[in-house]
């Protein structure tokens, strides 16, 4: 089951996954409501849940063409449904509560484009939908989420999502925040009451798992991302007052994002694609014009939105390693495609010159040390080999000679990306690249896989390196485990991450 569940969570990109969260969240309080065991009748719930989703897909459908970008109806119904769980339900009659309701899904989807700086949005949706419902037409957030019968499913699939983006420190700190503001703010004698509801009845774990972990508008950087969260922790505490008025959850957050923000790359780029290379056996380079410069560092990676029509269940957002140097006039995007690819690459493979694609939020901390004298063991497989190519690139461009082994393993020679930019770094730089192939392999390859024995006889000082994993996931965490066993401190190992495998 345990397996199961990994290797699900592995498919599903992070967006997919929260909102497979969020519809089981309404789902389970819809069910709970037909025994009478929520504050709203079933029906009530269906119809706000339904006003909602509608308008939040017309309002996507309408803003995209005035903007002329892709629709992402994943991110559009995630939004929707947050919107859901926190605005209370309305009675069915109540013609002026379905208008707020309404209201609060145009306003956030609206702020994902209006608000938006680079074509990057600025705020969380949800929570400036319903500020501004809040404000402008009196209709508050009454965070209905925050309920005890739905807590455990709450936490569950809130795990779920943090140990698929990796951020469990983020909610640490948003809740240890959170905590000592309540104890630095509260009355001794109502400390234990207080921390009771901070828990049990309060939207603090939701808000951390649903929206405070949202990529879109997290800083990159960990301490920038420890700060926001901090932050976030801090306004959210119950005695927390701004004037005569207390802090909701939803400005705490608009708080945190306005910091993220500020302290986050901003640039959203248009890329147009020049040409498809093929690069190997099923994988290929995806060559684009960026609108503007690419400031990253070797390894980093970048979200790409692409218009697919209708999306399978990974959504029409992928995240992706920049296989190209700083410095190179043009971006490449390496791909493996399948036998059976999902739409996402099916629409990437039919691009045609001159078309467009979208990428922002530029991320990683898979990169070369700073330390020059630091000695290196990459290991790849397949097409994870993109971020070492962006790496040993950067090298080859500017001359810089680092001691450097690259284990890259393959089924077979043709399925070897990349080739001859890596034989010609081993005169350019000194780069030593151990091929190893499961089938046909040709004189100086390794017949096999990569394994513990073949990193002791090619690599005597691996005790003394770091080591760099990328690759398919299951690849990823078997060589962590080989690694440990073999003496390979765990602080020498650096894993290649980003939300949303492709």
């Amino acid at each position: 089951m345990i397996r199961w569940l990994d290797d699900f969570i592995d498919r599903t990109t992070m967006y997919r996954l929260v909102l497979y969260y969020l519809m089981a969240l309404v789902a389970l309080a819809l069910g709970l409501s037909s025994f009478g065991r929520m504050p709203f009748a079933p029906l009530e719930l269906v119809a706000s849940t339904a006003l909602i989703v509608l308008v939040s897909w017309a309002a996507n459908a309408l803003f995209c063409r005035l903007y002329d970008t892709p629709a992402n109806s994943g991110s559009t119904t995630i939004t929707a449904l947050v919107i859901v769980l926190i605005l209370s339900p309305v009675e069915l009659t109540d013609w002026r509560g379905h208008a707020a309701l309404a209201a609060a899904a145009i306003w956030a989807v609206a702020s994902k484009y209006v608000l938006a700086i680079a074509r990057r949005h600025v705020f969380n949706p949800a929570a400036i939908g319903v500020t501004l419902t809040a404000l402008l037409v009196d209709h508050p957030a009454t965070w209905w989420i925050a309920t005890p019968a739905l807590l455990p499913l709450v936490i569950v699939g809130g795990v779920l999502i943090l140990r698929k983006l990796q951020r469990f420190d983020l909610l640490v700190a948003l809740v240890l925040a959170n905590v000592v503001a309540t104890l630095l703010t509260v009355k001794y004698f109502i400390v234990q009451n207080t921390l009771t509801e901070t828990f049990l009845h309060s939207p603090l774990l939701f808000l951390g798992f649903a929206m405070v972990s949202e990529p879109l508008t997290t800083p990159p950087q960990r301490w920038a991302r420890l700060f926001y969260a901090v932050i976030v922790g801090i306004l959210t505490a119950p005695s927390i007052k701004f004037g005569n008025s207390f802090v909701t959850p939803e400005l705490a957050l608009l708080a945190g994002n306005l910091f993220a923000f500020l302290v986050s790359p901003k640039r959203r780029y248009e890329m147009t694609l020049i040409r498809i290379e093929k690069i190997a056996n099923g994988a290929f380079d995806f060559v684009f014009r960026p609108d503007r410069r690419l400031n990253h560092a070797p390894g980093q990676y970048l979200e790409w939105t692409l218009a697919t029509g209708r999306a399978d269940d990974r959504g029409n957002r992928r995240s992706f390693t920049v296989a190209s140097a700083p410095g190179e006039a043009e971006v490449r995007l390496g791909v493996k495609l399948h036998d059976k690819p999902s739409t996402f690459k099916q629409a990437l493979s039919a691009m045609q010159p001159g078309d467009r694609i979208y990428a922002s939020h530029l991320n990683g901390s898979f990169t070369l040390p700073r330390d020059k004298s630091t000695k290196l063991a990459f290991i790849a497989g397949g097409i994870g080999i993109t971020p070492f190519r962006a790496m040993i690139g950067q090298l080859a461009r500017t001359g810089e000679r680092r001691d450097i082994a690259l284990f890259y393993g393959n089924p077979s020679p043709d399925d070897i990306a990349y080739r001859e930019l890596l034989e010609d770094a081993g005169e350019a730089i000194g780069l030593r690249t151990i091929y190893a192939v499961d089938r046909d392999a040709l004189p100086g390859m390794h017949p096999g896989f990569i394994d513990a024995e073949l990193i002791r006889r090619e690599l005597p000082d691996y005790r003394e390196r770091t080591f760099y994993l990328s690759g398919p996931r299951a690849m990823v965490l078997r060589f962590r485990h080989v690694l440990g066993e073999m003496g390979v401190s765990r602080r020498r190992i650096r894993e290649d991450f980003f939300p949303g495998f492709a």
